[in-house]
């Protein structure tokens, strides 16, 4: 009998969120926005066509991006926008731990910014790949592991000052290294993933917290703490990020990681990684270096 993974997300909570911040997530979308962007860059640089296409999360924004990009736009045909938030789900409600798709009913599906709140992302990627039609394309963004560092830090620091320890309060995230191991065990064909580090300047932490709720990208731990802390932690909060990581304009720095994962789903023809040991040409001759023994030191 195989055990459901822990639940690590209250997803209830999380659509609470998300369809209380639709009515301003396009005036704070621009995390979205930016990995919509790279979304796109890569439909447009692959030499195909997507008659059907799947969106996963994004509210509807990548419809609305795709009518400044003509040259994506032209390469898909039926766009169907999905969201967990009944709100912002600009075709149907979805949520990605569940698809209600058959399987191979998509040329293309992508997700910004929405699959590093599943509790089974490797369910979730499974799923999409089943719901791909063989050699369909899936593209993901997702909020990295290095995310919101200074707050998280921030936090730790004056609970612990405060009241002498101190509870999660920033959810944990995926790195790159993670993304591209879980598309392959999801049996996606040549996964890779990147990252794009962002640094946001602010005013304060308090106007921080106000754009993370306005995205919908505030804290869902299903371990949270319960009880609120009053303003006396939010204050020394907020004198902690700014004694530790403000510029000299006193301006605040966030991080933000929003890391990139993609593959595509098995086909015959597809390229197949060479057997161990049956290499022609040596690596050194490829690189264009002199090959050195293993004792011998890379000169400076």
């Amino acid at each position: 009998m195989t055990s459901s993974p822990p639940a690590l997300f209250d997803r209830r909570l999380l659509r609470q969120r998300r369809n209380r911040a639709a009515s301003s997530l396009h005036d704070y979308d621009f995390l979205l926005q930016r990995a919509i962007d790279d979304l796109l860059d890569r439909v447009e640089s692959i030499s195909r066509d997507f008659p059907r296409a799947l969106v996963l999360g994004g509210g509807g924004a990548v419809g609305r991006a795709l009518k400044d990009r003509p040259r994506a736009a032209a390469k898909i045909g039926q766009l169907i926008e999905t969201d967990l938030a009944e709100r912002l789900a600009n075709d149907v409600c979805v949520d990605e731990e569940a698809l209600p798709f058959a399987d191979e009913s998509f040329d293309l599906v992508l997700s910004p910014l929405a699959l590093h709140w599943t509790n089974d992302l490797p369910g979730a990627l499974i799923q999409i790949n089943r719901a791909l039609k063989s050699d369909g394309f899936f593209a993901c963004a997702v909020i990295g592991g290095a995310s919101l560092k200074e707050l998280r830090q921030s936090l730790m620091a004056a609970e612990t000052e405060l009241y002498g320890g101190a509870a999660a309060r920033v959810s944990p995230f995926a790195d790159t290294v993670d993304m591209a191991g879980l598309l392959q065990r999801a049996g996606f064909a040549m996964p890779v993933s990147d990252v794009d580090r962002v640094t946001v300047r602010y005013g304060n932490a308090f106007v921080l917290m106000r754009d993370l709720r306005k995205m919908g990208e505030t804290s869902i731990l299903a371990d949270r703490p319960r009880a609120p802390r009053g303003r006396k932690f939010f204050v020394r909060m907020a004198e902690i990020y700014s004694e530790r990581f403000a510029d000299e304009d006193r301006k605040i720095r966030a991080s933000f990681e929003i890391i990139h994962a993609g593959g595509w789903a098995p086909h015959p023809d597809q390229p197949r990684p060479k057997r161990p040991g049956s290499a022609t040409v040596r690596l050194a001759d490829a690189l264009g270096v002199a090959e050195r023994s293993a004792g011998e030191k890379a000169g400076r």
